[in-house]
């Protein structure tokens, strides 16, 4: 019954949650919402434009861009960026991003998202829908097993938007972790589970499986951050994907998976969780905590 999954969950927020310190001096609402302009962190700089081109070898961009405003005029200049994020973008592409001062090469990029008209408009309608969604359901948006997952639109680590529908006909893992976690029997812990997951499934012959974490913290995990995670790991992710997108988005999708998560100064507190969904959008398995194993999930699959 929905009351007792409800009451499920209230217990997980109390006795199963964990805390994750962030690294770094950002304060919750320093960065730019993703998805959103907002507002950059206190001493960097909002910058629109286009890339003219990539050094995936120096790591740097170089961008026409508009003007910025309180610091230079519209002009055309190299900027270096993370190997993540000299991974994610084009020559041609549109993105905005923190422009960050820099002792060694004068000003950097931080936090890139794509500000591509077509993919942010298809992001943003997901988001409505997902909150559309979350707020119909009411006290029923939490999903038990049996109920098909909810649609979404988000970034991946290549800085394309995954659609849900592209999971259709696919078995799908998911979970949510996110990539400042610094406890090792948490974040980290779960993305190894994961890999375990797809290591096994493959063994087994498991087909049209896709593997999907979805990040916790939107504001910081951008997709060039989520690149440069997986690329860390040597996470294979030609069937694993890295998403991450609108603040608000994040949210009602925790919300309908029961997943509870929030900022309490520094610290993330936060509920793990696990899903299996078959090939007809629905959850058919979920595991909460960290106490799961990799082969209970793939004895769960259907082998084709």
């Amino acid at each position: 019954m929905k009351t007792n999954a409800l009451a499920t969950a209230a217990a997980l927020a109390a006795l199963g949650a964990f805390g994750c310190a962030r690294h770094g001096s950002d304060s919750p609402g320093a960065a730019a919402t993703a998805g959103e302009p907002g507002v950059p962190a206190p001493g960097h700089y909002l910058l629109t434009g286009e890339v003219i081109s990539v050094d995936s070898v120096q790591n740097t961009l170089r961008v026409r861009h508009e003007e910025v405003k309180g610091l230079m005029p519209a002009m055309m200049m190299d900027f270096g960026v993370s190997a993540g994020d000299a991974a994610q973008v084009r020559p041609g592409q549109r993105i905005r991003a923190e422009l960050v001062p820099d002792q060694k090469s004068g000003f950097r990029l931080e936090r890139i998202w794509p500000d591509d008209k077509v993919l942010k408009e298809t992001v943003e309608a997901g988001a409505r829908q997902l909150r559309e969604d979350t707020h119909n359901r009411g006290k029923s948006a939490y999903r038990e097993v049996g109920e098909t997952v909810p649609d979404f639109a988000l970034y991946d680590q290549s800085g394309g938007v995954v659609q849900s529908a592209r999971f259709r006909g696919k078995q799908l893992l998911i979970n949510f972790i996110f990539t400042r976690c610094p406890d090792a029997t948490k974040c980290p812990a779960a993305t190894a589970k994961m890999m375990a997951v797809q290591k096994l499934a493959r063994e087994a012959r498991v087909k049209n499986l896709e593997l999907i974490s979805i990040t916790l913290d939107a504001a910081y995990d951008t997709p060039g951050v989520l690149h440069d995670y997986a690329t860390a790991r040597s996470i294979d992710t030609s069937n694993f994907s890295f998403l991450t997108g609108p603040e608000n988005a994040i949210k009602d999708l925790l919300t309908q998976f029961g997943v509870i998560a929030e900022f309490r100064g520094d610290l993330l507190v936060h509920t793990l969780t696990t899903l299996l969904v078959n090939e007809n959008g629905k959850i058919v398995h979920r595991a909460d905590g960290s106490l799961w194993e990799p082969g209970d999930f793939v004895a769960k699959m259907e082998q084709r």
